[in-house]
């Protein structure tokens, strides 16, 4: 009987009373042994008969008996088993190294800080898109550096310039003096499936595991992650960690899908990793390319497009532009700018909804000084915003 000590925790075993045993004698014994072996091989030969007369055997005459091995063979699809090794060959020559350099002021004096990310070959003459947030410590750094590695921390570290960046989607263009490189084939991500496998490629770590090479599943699509952004990202279970963000994520094919961007980071989860869409990153990265020497206005909000003037006017609200987001930093968040707030008015003229606001911030230009007011809590604010430039170093 198992009993359960619930104070201490533990199962205890009782001996049960050992039962008496029957004893038999040598002959009982062997005349049992020889009648069952004379019944199992009469069972055995009266069965093996029957099979061979219904033809179970087929016409062979010698019979095969099954041989008993203890070795197991293993198929291994060569061709699935290489897939991963193939593309992971064709997509690091596209993948670089990327490091930054500010300087940091403190009570101590000047010093030097470094941050290292990945980054992923747009075009064969130079151009590397990677996340803004790789590269961010460094534009907004008065004397900030961006050195880019075509090969590991031994080969020769070519200077970046910021071609643009688009904070909105956290990608950035950059581009060293270079020719003849390997720009990284692109994939159309709307044709993307759930379960469809997919690899990274980049620095985990920091340029010390440059290459590093990963592989998993697409779990999700259209995923929005952060409060501050309306940006519909990839999920992966490949494992993304510091130092692949702006590296590669790519289809069997070697084919870019996406730019990795994110994870979430808790003991309660594990492998949700984010990249952005392919698609989003052509569309970002040309427009910057395009309008290289043309800064875009930027303020740094979202838009609800749910909210057009008929619904708000039905809930008795003022037509305007309904502000979804707000990132914090931004030329929108310094002018009080929050989420919630409904744009009435910009720079004179009245906001009907969030298209004619499109509208009117494109007809303006990095660092003019728009008034415009708010409706919030039933009360209307007046403030001015200084636009700020969304793909050009200021």
């Amino acid at each position: 009987m198992n009993d359960y000590d619930y104070q201490n925790n533990f199962y205890s075993f009782e001996p049960k009373p050992k039962k008496k045993k029957k004893k038999y004698g040598v002959r009982m014994i062997l005349c049992t042994s020889i009648l069952s072996a004379l019944i199992g091989f009469g069972g055995a030969f009266g069965g093996f008969y029957y099979l061979s007369q219904s033809g179970a055997f087929g016409n062979d005459s010698a019979i095969q008996m099954p041989i008993q091995e203890n070795n197991v063979n293993i198929n291994v699809d060569e061709q699935a088993a290489s897939v991963v090794e193939a593309v992971a060959k064709k997509v690091t020559p596209s993948v670089v190294g990327i490091r930054t350099t500010t300087s940091v002021q403190s009570f101590f004096g000047n010093s030097e800080a470094s941050g290292e990310g990945s980054g992923v070959v747009y075009s064969k003459d130079g151009y590397i898109v990677t996340n803004y947030h790789v590269i961010s410590g460094a534009i907004e750094s008065s004397n900030g550096k961006i050195e880019v590695f075509l090969g590991d921390l031994d080969t020769k570290a070519y200077t970046a310039t910021v071609v643009g960046y688009n904070i909105s989607t956290d990608l950035a263009v950059i581009k060293i003096d270079a020719k003849n490189l390997t720009a990284i084939e692109i994939a159309d991500s709307s044709k993307l499936n759930v379960g469809q496998y997919v690899i990274t490629v980049g620095n985990p770590g920091g340029l010390e595991f440059m290459d590093s090479v990963t592989y998993g599943v697409i779990s999700g699509l259209n995923r929005v992650v952060s409060s501050d952004s309306s940006v519909s990202l990839i999920q992966t279970d490949a494992a993304i960690n510091p130092g692949n963000s702006g590296g590669a994520l790519v289809n069997v094919n070697g084919e870019l899908v996406g730019i990795n961007s994110s994870k979430i980071v808790s003991e309660e989860f594990e492998g949700m990793g984010f990249a952005v869409p392919s698609n989003l990153v052509v569309e970002i990265c040309n427009k910057i390319i395009e309008n290289e020497n043309s800064p875009e206005p930027y303020l740094g909000i979202t838009l609800s497009e749910k909210y057009t003037s008929s619904v708000l006017s039905f809930y008795g609200y003022p037509s305007g532009a309904v502000v979804l987001s707000v990132f914090e930093g931004s030329p929108a968040y310094n002018a009080g700018i929050r989420r919630g707030d409904i744009i009435t008015s910009f720079n004179g003229k009245a906001v009907k909804d969030y298209e004619a606001f499109d509208d009117l911030i494109s007809q303006t230009k990095p660092n003019d000084k728009i008034p415009l007011e708010i409706y919030r809590n039933g009360r209307t604010y007046s403030t001015t915003v200084t636009i700020g430039s969304n793909t050009q170093v200021e």
